[in-house]
């Protein structure tokens, strides 16, 4: 099971260095078609570390094609940087073994514990730390919510990737029985598998859709969201994305937050810090974002209740 968030003293940001710190970055798309990554340096220049000023940053990254990331990676760490910064799960599982002994910094959406990247959240042991996106009980809150919204729900077509390390399934289904739903899985391991996988998702005949937020079904929530809007689906995502292209109502961690705690380990790291030393960080804020016009095009009329719980009502 993951542990609870940790509590942080106050970051004190950069201190005076002879030379600039040197940041290694590896990426599965690109620098501009990852917005975590400008999130990440936006709070990292808050806590006093500013590209060209006093730090410098390499980038390497893979346009989308996961072959090239162990050969990337090697490159980075024949660069030595002071740190290794690595955004995505699968992205860190081919850095670890190229970085050796250099310190990582990761931020993944799957289980850091279960992939092997730390001992255990509380005390990460090896060379590597940061932050993941999971806690025990979302997939239970985002059915409650998704229930609330759609009283009528009864079969839930439940996309996810098997190769993905998280704990939501197990936790859906546990939550499904006292809500009076069937959880109906159906497995996306890969790009090539999408359409059959909605072909099957359509075949299950369900009344709403659940989709767990990992690389492959994250790189197509427009096709997702087409696909819950031709079926009249109500749509739960993992975080706001999913409601904000149109899905029905998302669950989940402000990206932004985790991109603040990501760089506030970055600082504590180039500080001197050791990643075995500093725990694995969870989400400490959670929102739940209602696409309002979705509801009304799928003739929901929303509770009064839900609204008013709501982080962001989509208008």
């Amino acid at each position: 099971m993951l542990g609870g968030p940790a509590v942080w003293p106050r970051e004190v940001g950069a201190q005076p260095a002879a030379k600039p710190a040197r940041l290694g970055v590896l990426l599965y798309s690109t620098p501009k078609g990852d917005p975590n990554l400008a999130a990440f340096l936006r709070a990292l220049g808050d806590l006093g570390y500013v590209e060209g000023r006093n730090l410098t940053i390499e980038h390497r990254y893979a346009e989308g094609r996961p072959e090239r990331l162990a050969t990337l990676a090697e490159e980075l760490v024949r660069l030595k940087p002071d740190l290794l910064f690595t955004l995505g799960g699968d992205v860190t599982l081919l850095a670890l073994p190229a970085a050796r002994t250099l310190p990582v910094l990761f931020t993944s959406s799957a289980d850091p514990v279960q992939l092997g990247f730390v001992a255990s959240l509380v005390r990460p042991g090896g060379n590597a730390t940061g932050t993941t996106l999971l806690l025990d009980d979302l997939a239970s809150k985002r059915l409650e919510f998704l229930k609330e919204a759609a009283p009528h729900i009864a079969r839930v077509a439940f996309v996810w990737n098997p190769d993905h390390a998280d704990n939501e399934l197990r936790q859906a289904e546990q939550a499904a029985g006292p809500l009076g739903i069937e959880i109906l899985p159906v497995a996306l391991h890969g790009p090539d598998e999408l359409d059959s996988v909605l072909a099957a998702a359509r075949g299950a005949r369900p009344d709403a859709l659940y989709l767990v937020s990992s690389r492959q079904t994250v790189r197509n929530i427009p096709r997702f969201v087409s696909f819950a809007t031709d079926q009249r689906l109500p749509l739960a995502g993992g975080w706001g994305a999913w409601a904000q292209a149109g899905g029905l109502l998302t669950y989940g961690p402000n990206l932004s937050e985790m991109m603040r705690q990501t760089a506030s380990l970055a600082v504590r790291i180039l500080n001197g810090a050791k990643p075995a030393e500093l725990p694995v960080q969870q989400p400490t804020r959670f929102e739940l974002i209602v696409n309002l016009r979705t509801a009304k095009t799928l003739g929901l009329t929303l509770p009064p209740t839900l609204l008013a719980r709501a982080d962001e009502v989509i208008e």
